[in-house]
């Protein structure tokens, strides 16, 4: 299981790093169900800096929602690269916010196979039209790779903010 006060902790200086650079925040979240979201604001004062999440769990809210191209779902799945780059740069669009985090991956114990095992995970974060994305191979169990995927996406994000 995931250190939960690491994450707490990551949230902490990400909301603090986002309010002394008059930064905003949202993410769209697959994976993680809104795990981020609720990391997030757990902190007393995130909604000065936190937009919003949206739990993208189906295709077609990733689609009619978070406006991601059915054409990038069909040629490259839900969970992939482009997927994530997608999600993190509509969330940017949708809350009007300067950073978007989009989380998509395979949490398990169903779902993998074997060009996309259960703990596949790609985290995108996006600062002020730039988006980065990253994959990962997680290990554990549905619980423990949600939480390995919510740190990551915080631990990247405070990266790239800070260059």
């Amino acid at each position: 299981m995931a250190d939960t006060s690491v994450t707490s902790k990551h949230a902490v200086q990400l909301l603090e790093l986002c309010a002394s650079q008059n930064l905003t925040l949202a993410a769209a979240e697959s994976c993680t169900g809104g795990g981020l979201a609720a990391c997030i604001t757990g902190v007393p004062g995130s909604s000065h800096v936190f937009r919003g999440s949206i739990v993208a769990y189906s295709n077609e809210i990733k689609t009619s929602v978070l406006r991601v191209s059915p054409e990038t779902l069909a040629a490259h799945g839900a969970v992939s690269e482009a997927t994530a780059r997608e999600m993190s740069e509509r969330i940017c669009s949708l809350m009007h916010s300067d950073i978007g985090i989009g989380i998509t991956g395979i949490a398990g114990p169903d779902g993998g196979m074997p060009e996309k095992p259960v703990g596949l995970v790609y985290i995108a974060i996006t600062v002020q039209g730039s988006t980065d994305v990253t994959q990962l191979h997680l290990i554990g169990d549905r619980q423990s790779i949600r939480e390995q995927a919510v740190n990551a996406s915080l631990d990247q994000c405070l990266r790239k903010i800070k260059g």
